[in-house]
């Protein structure tokens, strides 16, 4: 396929993607409800949710929801936006890390037990195996068990779904496509950082390794703060039209587009995953479209502003970093409970005050983004 886009689009064009995802999300959403409810795609609530009151209504709700808005981007781009310089990419590293979700969404709904050695178990294997070789073996592999168990600090301690250190590889795999494209395909004036008030930094080939980074956090930021019905689909409609907008300033039609049909599909989501949810995100949504929302803010050069543009995704995961820091170096916890969504619901915040409060200040760090980039 090719791009049906010629220059710079007209805005009106352009946000007439959005109409066309939402309601294309609205006519087939009704067969994706019943198909996740006929299969019972429930995941089930973590141990340490169920003492929450807003979190026991959430036990029969489907996940995977987030497949309405990936598949009928995916669909979409393809059909009337498909641009080898510009739509290609963000749509793979989109459906890699969507695929990526599916698979944990759907091992911890089917899987069996997974288990791994402790450290302790391996040295000791290390030591008093029979066999040479195997010896050997768990020797080489030592610092690949050690990445393994140390990254459970960082991660949810699940037995059915992938490992965190699973997880971890395979967004990089996502991260470095991205880095590679934009390094190598769009040229050296992204080999800069472009920050507001016309100051740039030349980074060269270390932009590769700093946009990893951006796509693995912001993927997992966005997973990070899908707790609580309509939370995360309201907050990316905010961070995706401010995309769309300043993708359309910046002379990007097919990635504006791009955004747009995000935003058009995302609104259709909320509207039946605000509570009662119809169904939740899921993994399969929240990675996906972390992935997407990184991808695009580099693409159209906004690293500059991108942690205003999706400031609450970053501040939720910010929270779980400082959880985890003083879980092991103070030994006490700093909140309640992280992400932050939890802390303010354990100190009293129901859970709509929580959604329509972390909505308003998203908003308002959005619209800050935007002055930002304007600047």
């Amino acid at each position: 396929m090719i791009s049906i886009l010629e220059g710079t689009a007209d805005l009106a064009y352009i946000l007439g993607f959005a109409l066309l995802s939402c309601i294309v999300a609205f006519i087939w959403s009704p067969i994706l409800i019943k198909i996740l409810y006929k299969f019972n795609v429930i995941k089930g609530q973590k141990r340490e949710l169920l003492g929450i009151d807003s979190q026991r209504n959430k036990e029969n709700v489907p996940v995977m929801g987030g497949l309405l808005v990936i598949i009928t981007v995916a669909v979409l781009t393809y059909f009337f936006n498909w641009n080898r310089s510009y739509t290609w990419v963000p749509i793979a590293v989109m459906l890699l890390s969507a695929a990526l979700g599916a698979v944990d969404d759907l091992l911890n709904i089917f899987g069996t037990e997974r288990r791994s050695r402790k450290l302790s178990q391996i040295f000791t294997l290390i030591k008093v195996h029979k066999d040479m070789k195997m010896r050997l073996w768990y020797f080489i592999t030592l610092p690949w068990a050690m990445f393994k168990r140390t990254s459970v600090w960082i991660g949810s301690r699940t037995s059915r779904g992938i490992h965190v250190h699973e997880k971890l590889l395979l967004q990089f795999i996502a991260g470095f496509i991205t880095a590679w494209w934009i390094y190598d395909r769009l040229g050296p004036a992204w080999h800069y950082i472009y920050l507001p008030f016309n100051y740039d930094i030349y980074a060269g080939w270390l932009i590769i390794p700093f946009i990893i980074l951006i796509v693995m956090f912001t993927a997992n930021a966005v997973n990070i703060a899908d707790g609580m019905d309509g939370l995360a689909g309201g907050m990316l409609i905010s961070s995706f039209s401010a995309l769309t907008l300043l993708s359309w300033i910046n002379g990007y039609s097919e990635i504006a587009v791009l955004n747009a049909t995000t935003v058009g599909a995302l609104a259709t989501y909320t509207y039946f995953n605000i509570k009662p949810a119809r169904f939740m995100m899921g993994d399969v949504g929240s990675l996906g479209l972390g992935a997407l929302f990184a991808v695009n803010t580099i693409a159209i050069g906004e690293i500059g502003s991108i942690f205003f543009l999706g400031f609450v995704f970053y501040i939720e995961a910010l929270s779980v970093v400082i959880q985890i820091l003083g879980k092991y170096i103070l030994g006490r916890k700093i909140f309640k409970m992280a992400p932050l969504h939890h802390h303010f619901e354990i100190k009293g915040w129901s859970e709509e005050k929580t959604i329509m409060r972390f909505w308003i200040i998203h908003f308002i760090f959005v619209i800050f983004g935007i002055w930002l980039a304007l600047h």
